[in-house]
């Protein structure tokens, strides 16, 4: 780690955010891990902050190489004595180190920030709020946009207006199943089942079950109401997962969007869909092909559509779209993600490698795309 002022140093300047308070806590590690490990040091200057469960920013070491999830620990970010805070000092970002009696310390300057955070409190405008706030730049989504697509009820309100294809579904607040949890299983029993119960604010698959009947609603409620009050149940659809990953175009460019890809389970893996576990876990448990086998008119249907959902919620930086495609050539689209999974395995880089452009570069263009964007309304 450098503290090098702006005089001593022509490289930028990116703090890396990881961490955060979401139970997406360490997945975030692990993806900062993989962009630590392949981001260009003779271009860019790093400081890595991680964001402790209980919210603290400390600063935080570089080899974070043996983080992974597929351990009997999960990684952490530890709470420390020194909490970093973002400040302007002499007319700049500088990033400032603060410990009780002790003079503050500042820790030289920020000019872009990668907030590599999953979940609440970090992908759905909360961390992007704050960095509007202190005029800093930043790799992805704005306020607006973050906070969509964190929703899944309001992203499928604004795919719906934008004349994308939306699978049955019902929204249900605390109030109303807290107030007429018979309505509710009413309205769930009318989608017909099977149907999937999730948590309307998280990520990663987290507290998301599939429900075969009434019986196992009422203990799927209350796992997905651990991650979230909020939910959003959603009717079973049988079509094969097609995921496609989108990049912000060059100025007033349109979106650029890689060659879509099949996210397949294999055989004897042991899970009814892609969970956590899946994605994260069990390395094994899923292939992605790309391009996907479709026909050519097909490919381009769900580019096009990728594209359109990227504007459709106003997204910035990058975003993998999830559709499910049907027997019958129907395109079902599932949802956006403002902040997908990033690490080197993930199929967000994935996708984009198979199209020609490989991690380190996309890391790069990333940062690029951040540092031209204008701070403030845009």
């Amino acid at each position: 780690m450098t503290t090098d002022s702006p005089a001593t140093t022509a490289r930028i300047r990116v703090a890396i955010l990881f961490g955060g308070r979401s139970s997406e806590h360490a997945v975030s590690c692990v993806t900062a891990a993989g962009v630590l490990g392949a981001i260009d040091r003779t271009k860019y200057d790093v400081v890595p902050i991680g964001i402790a469960k209980n919210g603290q920013w400390v600063l935080a070491g570089e080899d974070l190489s043996g983080w992974s999830l597929s351990g009997g620990t999960l990684p952490e970010v530890a709470a420390g004595a020194a909490s970093i805070s973002l400040a302007h000092v002499g007319g700049g970002h500088q990033l400032v180190a603060s410990e009780a009696a002790k003079v503050p310390e500042e820790l030289g300057r920020v000019d872009v920030v990668f907030p590599l955070l999953h979940g609440p409190w970090g992908e759905d405008g909360t961390i992007q709020g704050l960095l509007e706030l202190s005029d800093t730049r930043y790799v992805g989504a704005g306020v607006l946009a973050s906070a969509i697509g964190m929703d899944k009820h309001f992203m499928k309100v604004v795919f719906e207006a934008a004349g994308l294809t939306v699978g049955p579904y019902t929204a249900v607040t605390d109030r109303e199943w807290t107030v007429d949890p018979e309505g509710v299983r009413r309205r769930v029993a009318a989608l017909g089942f099977p149907v999937f119960v999730k948590p309307a604010r998280a990520g990663s698959s987290m507290g998301i079950s599939k429900v075969d009947s009434l019986d196992g609603l009422d203990a799927a409620i209350a796992e997905a109401r651990e991650h979230d009050l909020k939910l959003v149940i959603e009717a079973g659809i049988v079509g094969r997962e097609i995921e496609c990953a989108v990049l912000e175009g060059r100025g007033s460019d349109a979106p650029r969007v890689s060659e879509p890809g099949e996210v397949t389970m294999v055989d004897g893996a042991h899970h009814e869909f892609y969970d956590f576990e899946a994605k994260y876990v069990q390395g094994d448990a899923v292939t992605l092909s790309c391009p996907a086998a479709m026909p050519e008119a097909d490919i381009t249907r769900v580019r096009e559509q990728a594209a359109l959902a990227f504007d459709a919620v106003g997204a910035e930086g990058l975003s993998r779209v999830d559709f499910f495609y049907t027997a019958a050539g129907e395109l079902i689209i599932n949802e956006i993600n403002t902040m997908p999974g990033f690490t080197p395995s993930s199929m967000y880089p994935q996708m984009w490698a198979a199209s020609g452009l490989s991690y380190p570069d996309l890391i790069d263009e990333l940062l690029q795309l951040a540092l031209a964007r204008k701070v403030g309304l845009r």
